[in-house]
């Protein structure tokens, strides 16, 4: 079996091999689930990060393309022969002749995944139920264990007996609240990031708006979270101009676990704002979590401009927890 890389890498867009490994396992292929389990000296990529081959598809990536190639060779061995392998490139590798520009050494861990394999099937089972899941390898035995106790990183690894633990957590979901090309923008972006992204305009057209990626409800606001769900998993950007239909969500938001929740609306009402809250019964605790005005402050205002500066404290805020 031979891999080839595409002319662009388009495949290094996918963060998250999960989908690419379920349309695998649907389609009754084996895939080689590739894991960057050690770094150092810096890199383009933390332990944890991915790639996923089978046949046809490739998702994730290593390095920014120092290392891709040759790892599609070992991909494509181990699809064939079923045994893993471990990989070091940079100093000390084998490979002299593949250097990573960033000076960095990477261990990578290469194991093929059949399409019945059980813990591969109990992960996407966890991932449906947005419950978080550690995978426990050490390249020919797996187990998946759901609800890893307290906050851990994202991957880690141990040399005798050789283990790699990799955290999958649930898919990132971001709600906006909106129907105005600001909020249009926030929604195409998210699901651009790989979001899980839903749009929520109260009452809206019938017709879903034409943004690939994108849930839509016509639902009230606190309905439509309802039905959707809020977890920490969940990031909430309030966006609609309307101060009743503002007030409903955040109302519905603020007591929620949400990791996230923004509104927009010029900064000298936000104490008007808050005011209205605490009125409603919202606590204090609840009211510091509340980003007002959304997004970083980069200075622009046109919708695009908008969209960078809140899914940029989005991400902020995921890396700062």
């Amino acid at each position: 079996m031979t891999l080839t890389l595409p002319d662009w890498p388009m495949f290094g867009l996918a963060e998250d091999v999960r989908p690419a490994l379920r349309a695998a396992m649907a389609a009754g292929e084996a895939s080689a689930v590739v894991t960057l389990f050690a770094v150092e000296g810096g890199g383009p990529r933390p332990p944890g990060a991915q790639m996923l081959f089978t046949g046809e598809v490739v998702s994730g990536f290593l390095s920014g393309g120092c290392v891709e190639g040759d790892v599609a060779i070992h991909a494509a061995a181990t699809l064939a022969d079923g045994r893993p392998r471990r990989l070091l490139y940079g100093d000390g590798g084998p490979w002299p002749d593949i250097r990573l520009l960033c000076g960095a050494s990477i261990e990578i861990l290469v194991e093929r995944v059949a399409a019945d394999d059980a813990a591969a099937a109990r992960l996407l089972a966890l991932t449906d139920a947005r419950r978080a899941a550690l995978w426990v390898t050490d390249g020919e035995r797996r187990e998946v264990l759901p609800d890893p106790p307290g906050r851990m990183a994202d991957c880690t690894a141990a040399a005798e007996p050789f283990r790699v633990e990799r955290l999958f957590e649930p898919v990132f979901r971001l709600i906006v609240i909106g129907a105005d090309p600001v909020a249009l923008a926030i929604a195409a972006l998210g699901a651009q990031a790989g979001f899980e992204t839903h749009l929520v305009r109260p009452k809206g057209p019938e017709a879903a708006p034409p943004l690939p990626g994108v849930a839509y409800s016509r639902a009230d606001p606190a309905d439509a979270m309802a039905a959707i769900g809020l977890d920490r998993w969940t990031a909430v950007a309030v966006a609609t101009h309307d101060w009743e239909t503002d007030q409903t969500a955040l109302l519905a938001a603020l007591p929620s676990p949400a990791a996230y929740v923004g509104v927009l609306g010029a900064r000298r009402r936000l104490p008007e704002r808050l005011a209205r809250l605490r009125v409603a019964g919202i606590g204090e605790d609840a009211l510091a979590r509340l980003k007002g005005p959304i997004g970083l402050d980069l200075g622009g205002k046109a919708p695009w401009e908008v969209a960078v500066a809140v899914i940029g404290e989005i991400v902020a805020e995921r890396q700062a927890t």
